[in-house]
């Protein structure tokens, strides 16, 4: 009886294992959908779209479509993802709230670092920090001081809860050991608006959203938050270079697939994204939100899985310090 359960479980391994192979085999054979957990038009849509079409092209015979799914700051979406069936059909292409929905929020449904297979990162937006025209300190070497000295007047804006600008002022202020007053705004145009009519002091957020307003005068750079200079901005140093050694925060994007996908399939969806990353399209239109896709050596599931297990090591600490936390 014994012998004759353990061949009945070998046999059902290895009907598993033929059957996901003839899954894998001409993979793609029907449409791709990528899921995006947010609404249509902001930043990770607009990447994940650029994506596909490119991705489209690469893969043979592939169709691939978009699908937001957006609500609980992108929880949602990433939790169909990892319960989606793992064959290659179902995908998700999600931001830095992949490393730090697990400080975040309470009742998270899935794990990031358990619940994936990694395709490969995707792209990384510098961020900028500002200050309203009429703020006291203009430039990093006046701010930090003045910072410490004011820490009970200076407000500081932020796009929402788990935003990108959040994180970012989080990380700031952790840097400085100077906590501040923030204030949380519905997305990032209000805060911007509110920034440049003088109604906040502060805000830190990506490139594609604050660069136009830089250059049009209408608030201070003060700086980068990437090691190295921007080309689009020369004229701010980074963060790194002004007192605060290893700072560096930018907005990334990946592509994950459900935990368990053929790795024949993984394979093939790793060579599509980065033959999507060489793409001429890809590049111009990246350039254009003031990013640029990353090298073929990222666009790897060892890179983006080391990237994330860091990210969220960075991460975990600073939002449970800060003791923020989204039910």
């Amino acid at each position: 009886m014994l012998k004759a359960s353990v061949r009945s479980l070998i046999a059902g391994a290895t009907l598993a294992l033929l059957a996901a192979g003839a899954s894998a085999q001409g993979y793609p054979t029907r449409p791709i959908s990528i899921v995006v957990p947010f609404a249509a038009g902001g930043p990770t849509d607009t990447v994940a779209r650029n994506i596909a079409d490119a991705m489209s092209k690469a893969l043979p015979n592939s169709s691939i479509i978009v699908e937001n799914l957006g609500g609980a700051g992108g929880t949602i979406g990433v939790a169909k993802v990892a319960k989606a069936e793992a064959n290659g059909y179902t995908l998700l292409i999600h931001h830095i709230g992949m490393s730090t929905a697990p400080a975040l929020y309470r009742k998270l449904t899935f794990d990031p670092l358990k619940d994936f297979e990694y395709i490969g990162l995707i792209n990384e937006v510098p961020m900028t920090l500002l200050v309203t025209n009429n703020f006291p300190a203009g430039t990093i070497k006046d701010l930090i001081p003045y910072l410490k000295a004011n820490k009970d007047k200076v407000s500081f804006a932020n796009a929402g809860l788990g935003s990108a600008s959040h994180l970012c002022g989080l990380l700031f202020m952790s840097a400085i050991e100077t906590p501040l007053t923030t204030v949380p705004y519905k997305g990032t145009a209000p805060a911007i608006t509110d920034l440049i009519g003088g109604q906040v002091d502060m805000l830190c957020d990506q490139t594609t959203n604050t660069t136009v307003h830089i250059k049009a005068g209408k608030v201070k750079g003060v700086a980068v938050t990437t090691p190295k200079r921007l080309e689009t901005l020369k004229e701010l140093p980074t963060l790194a270079e002004s007192g605060l050694p290893g700072f560096d925060v930018s907005v990334w994007h990946a592509m994950y697939a459900p935990k368990g996908t053929p790795k024949p399939v993984v394979d093939a969806l790793v060579k599509g994204l980065q033959a999507a990353l060489k793409d001429p399209n890809v590049a111009k239109r990246f350039a254009e939100l003031g990013t640029e896709p990353v090298s073929q050596d990222k666009a790897t599931p060892e890179a983006l899985q080391k990237h994330l297990t860091a990210e969220i090591g960075k991460w975990t600490p600073i939002i449970k310090k800060a003791g923020v936390y989204a039910d």
